[in-house]
């Protein structure tokens, strides 16, 4: 690319080019820490609190992993005997707590690196509707959110482009490895629509009428229905060759469309009103999609319908402030625990920038501090997500024959006193350093020898 760009380009120009480059590589951090590698022999996790999540929690129970998957789990006396110290590396976990891998559910995790720097931001694409596009080519595996992140105990997360009504498709990835493509454990998750706002806005800020704010809204509306329309319609031709050209974008979009359960693909609304999930859902119902809500501040007063459709929603974050001027000071606290007793389907992501994903616990426990159940919490992170991201079968919770991607920590997660002391990514055992554990014992060592200055 640069031998390309300098090659059309005067010597005068060069230095221009270099320095342009120069700044673009800067704006890339680049993440030091090693790769996980695979365990010499198998490994025995014993004498631990066990959160399997999809069943009641051991109080004292064992963990064992035998290459990429969970061997065995169970009650610490029923473990096996032939599991020694000879045959299995031994982690005796005793006063710690071990859970699934923790699930950032809506992230823009390896998309973007420091949001003021425009180089390192890759969330968007070119075009306002860009069904074809994949989050998961663009992310950077040597991000140095990555570890910061994965080190709190969140070792998936579902990557979300963003920008323009429809920008692409959502995937899921490990929080570890050395290419995207090793990374990647859905690639295609599913396509996200961004609804428009349906109500127009009267605020002494809006500097735009109310009939251009309804041609506006219209015209979004417009662009999707056309779009969903116009992919059916590609999916039913028949396939002959007349069929010559093939369209990439309404392509990308058929998977949404499949009578196979297994293969078909939601589509992720972003919708909090009341009245975009009520339209997000009668969307659905017209082109035959599986919907899932993404934010959801409504979604407790659509329930009966999203319940009849067996629609999910992923939470947006806890720690908000209320959405309307009379609303109670906790309404987003509570959200979690009102969508469970309305017996619907949901999961929750941290709500906060990529920088602060490692922030995830925290919001569950506040949703447990409002309340949510203890053992639901977790759930809302770890199994929970994985079945709404479509990864249960592998991931979410601690079951022999699921992958062995797991965190050791000193105590219980929803308590931000606690930390995470060892992480096991499909069996293999994860560097838990980062550049903030760096800084600190850097700084730490500069300033230990130092005398108080009076």
């Amino acid at each position: 690319m640069i031998g390309s760009i300098v090659s059309n380009l005067g010597v005068g120009r060069l230095a221009a080019v270099a320095a342009a480059v120069g700044v673009a590589c800067a704006a890339h951090a680049q993440d030091l820490t090693p790769r996980a590698k695979g365990q010499a022999k198998p490994v025995a996790i014993v004498n631990a609190t066990v959160h399997r999540v999809s069943g009641p929690t051991l109080e004292r129970g064992f963990v064992v992993i035998n290459e990429r998957d969970i061997a065995a789990v169970g009650p610490q006396e029923t473990m096996d005997k032939a599991i020694t110290p000879q045959t299995h590396r031994i982690i005796d976990a005793a006063g710690r707590h071990v859970y699934p891998g923790l699930i950032g559910a809506y992230t823009q995790l390896g998309l973007t690196e420091a949001t003021a720097v425009r180089a390192s931001n890759d969330m968007t694409e070119a075009g306002g509707v860009t069904p074809e596009v994949r989050a998961v080519v663009a992310v950077n595996p040597d991000s140095t959110l990555l570890p910061v992140t994965r080190s709190n105990g969140v070792l998936l997360a579902g990557v979300f482009p963003t920008g323009g009504t429809v920008p692409g498709r959502a995937g899921v990835i490990k929080l570890d490895g050395w290419t995207w493509e090793q990374m990647t454990v859905r690639a295609d998750a599913g396509l996200i629509v961004n609804w428009p706002m349906t109500r127009t806005i009267s605020a002494w800020w809006m500097n735009r009428s109310e009939e251009e704010q309804k041609r506006d809204i219209d015209a979004t509306l417009k662009s999707i229905e056309d779009l969903f329309t116009q992919a059916r319609a590609y999916g039913a031709a028949p396939n002959t060759v007349e069929k010559k050209v093939t369209d990439l974008r309404l392509e990308a979009m058929q998977p949404l469309f499949s009578s196979d359960a297994a293969a078909k693909r939601p589509v992720f609304i972003a919708a909090q009103d009341v009245d975009q999930i009520m339209q997000a859902v009668a969307f659905g119902d017209r082109h035959g999609v599986r919907v899932v809500i993404i934010g959801g501040r409504d979604a407790v007063l659509c329930a009966d319908e999203l319940k009849k459709r067996n629609i999910g929603v992923i939470v947006d974050g806890t720690v908000r402030f209320p959405k309307r001027d009379d609303a109670p000071y906790d309404d987003a606290f509570t959200l979690p625990a009102r969508l469970e007793a309305a017996g619907l389907k949901w999961c929750l992501g941290s709500g906060e920038e990529p920088g602060h994903e490692r922030n995830l616990p925290y919001s569950a426990a506040l949703a447990a501090a409002y309340g949510l159940d203890r053992t639901l919490a977790i759930r809302s992170i770890t199994l929970s997500t994985a079945e709404i991201l479509g990864i249960a079968d592998r991931f979410g919770s601690l079951e022999a024959g699921k992958s062995a991607t797991l965190i050791i920590s000193d105590g219980d997660m929803l308590e931000v006193s606690n930390s995470v002391t060892a992480a096991f990514i499909d069996g293999a055992e994860v560097n838990l350093d980062n550049k903030q554990r760096v800084q600190e014992r850097r700084y730490r060592e500069k300033y230990s020898g130092m005398k108080h200055i009076e």
